[in-house]
């Protein structure tokens, strides 16, 4: 097919849209599902959220003319999670094929390139003209007239360079030389970001670790040992055609490598047999190594995944306290414990920077700090636009707080283990070796060989998820001394 433009088909009229008359809704195709998605993502919504409610919707009937099968529902998942991956690439590409660059363009052109181009980019499966024709329809469908045809000859000029000739496949892209830029817009990062991974590795491990959180995650779940064995579920899985992967030097994590649907449809929810839970995150009750009969204190607990894996290790003999600030999140908690069937983990509500309640209580203590989150990019979409390093800078201060103020509740001899799902050093090392120069009687204790993961020289655990192929974690361990 000739991907062919005319003289003047790259300028931008500007065009006031036009109102809808009213008429029978017809019924929504995933292409106008994941732009109405994207349009409010842009509005300030979280990217999960609006999917959850899009979908949830077309399952109920509750949104006038929304009937989707399996198949769009996926496409509606992939097209709006990719766009907001790669939104600065997108960008690049409108900037690069436009006459206006991508901050300039009408908002909801803006988000219908982005649809387009991320298709003609990433989707192999679907050919050029339909990406380009069905991209063109949608912008009719929102009535943004001749902007219509900016939409025609910009995607069919990418495309066009993107295949100059028969069987040869080139890269229309043109990126910057200096090395930060030319990451970030390839992979579609901000700079900063780009600059925090390369001031820890070399650039090759970068673009390992940019291409991992561009990824679609698997599923991964956390199987109650004090109810089912790991074999056991895997076999349980299989007979419902779903494959189950366990995970090397994590004992209880097992990995649905095959479309899984609805979680709540997966076989043993109803019994409690398994929780959501990724892989890394259950390494760090398995750090804290709880022991039946201890007093244990989880501070920022909701949804209460670590405070009820810690209650399986403890075969529920013991105490285990389950802190979050809010009655909302705290109810999450309990809302887990009846599932799963924990009942020595008791929710409390309050602020872990000033509850007084465990003063020298705990025998050991898990504080999985609110965090940027830069260790499970893939999983969160828009995290890495959300955070900025302004946003960092004030996750350190309160994690600083409340890492002060639960170390008081730690018994002589106790222990307490510091874990984020982020790699920023600000919020790991940095924050570990401010607490260890301002309290005396504090050690790093390192894991045990048997551990899943090799620590660090200085004691404590780095996931990266290039390397170790699940979420980036940092996980340390401290000892306080018995006098």
């Amino acid at each position: 097919m000739v991907f062919a433009a005319s003289g003047n088909s790259l300028s931008e009229p500007k065009v006031t849209p036009k109102i809808a008359k009213s008429k029978t809704a017809k019924p929504k195709t995933a292409r106008q599902i994941a732009f109405e998605a994207l349009r409010a993502i842009d509005q300030g919504a979280f990217a999960d959220v609006v999917i959850d409610r899009k979908l949830k919707g077309t399952q109920t009937g509750t949104q006038l003319g929304i009937q989707l099968s399996s198949q769009d529902k996926g496409l509606v998942t992939e097209l709006v999670y990719g766009s907001v991956r790669r939104r600065r690439t997108l960008d690049a590409l409108i900037d690069q094929f436009g006459k206006r660059p991508a901050s300039k363009q009408h908002r909801d052109l803006l988000q219908i390139l982005r649809l387009g181009f991320y298709q003609l980019r990433y989707l192999d499966h679907v050919p050029v003209h339909a990406v380009v024709d069905t991209t063109v329809q949608l912008a009719k469908s929102q009535r943004l007239g001749k902007l219509s045809g900016v939409v025609n000859a910009m995607l069919r000029q990418y495309a066009r360079e993107a295949m100059p000739a028969a069987n040869v496949i080139a890269d229309p892209l043109k990126l910057p030389e200096e090395r930060t830029r030319r990451l970030g817009i390839l992979h579609s990062y901000p700079d900063w970001i780009i600059d925090v991974w390369r001031s820890m590795l070399p650039d090759d491990q970068v673009e390992a670790l940019c291409e991992y959180f561009n990824r679609s995650p698997y599923l991964e779940l956390r199987i109650n040992l004090q109810r089912q064995s790991l074999s056991a579920a895997i076999a349980l899985f299989a007979d419902a055609g779903i494959e189950a992967l366990p995970i090397e030097g994590v004992p209880s994590a097992l990995r649905l490598t095959t479309h899984a649907g609805a979680v709540t449809q997966l076989p043993g929810y109803a019994e409690g047999w398994w929780a959501v839970q990724d892989s890394s995150a259950q390494l760090v009750s398995y750090l804290l190594d709880p022991q039946p009969g201890e007093v244990i204190i989880d501070a920022c607990a909701a949804p209460g995944g670590k405070s009820l894996h810690i209650a399986e290790l403890m075969r529920n003999e013991g105490t285990v306290w389950s802190c979050d600030r809010t009655s909302s999140r705290t109810k999450k908690i309990q809302q887990n414990i009846d599932r799963l069937g924990a009942t020595i983990v008791r929710p409390i509500m309050g602020d872990s920077r000033n509850q007084p309640t465990f003063l020298g209580q705990g025998d050991r203590v898990l504080l999985d700090v609110p965090c940027s989150g830069l260790g499970t990019l893939n999983r969160h979409a828009d995290a890495r636009w959300r955070q900025t390093p302004d946003s960092v800078d004030s996750l350190v201060t309160l994690q600083q707080e409340i890492l002060m103020h639960a170390s008081t509740w730690v018994k002589p001899g106790g222990v307490l283990v510091y874990a984020t799902c982020t790699l920023h050093p600000q919020e790991n090392e940095a924050q570990i070796k401010t607490f260890l120069s301002q309290n005396a009687g504090w050690t790093i204790e390192a894991p045990p060989p048997s551990f899943g993961i090799e620590p660090t020289e200085a004691g404590w655990i780095k996931v990266w998820p290039h390397i170790q192929h699940m979420d980036g974690f940092f996980i340390v361990k401290l000892r306080r001394a018995t006098t």
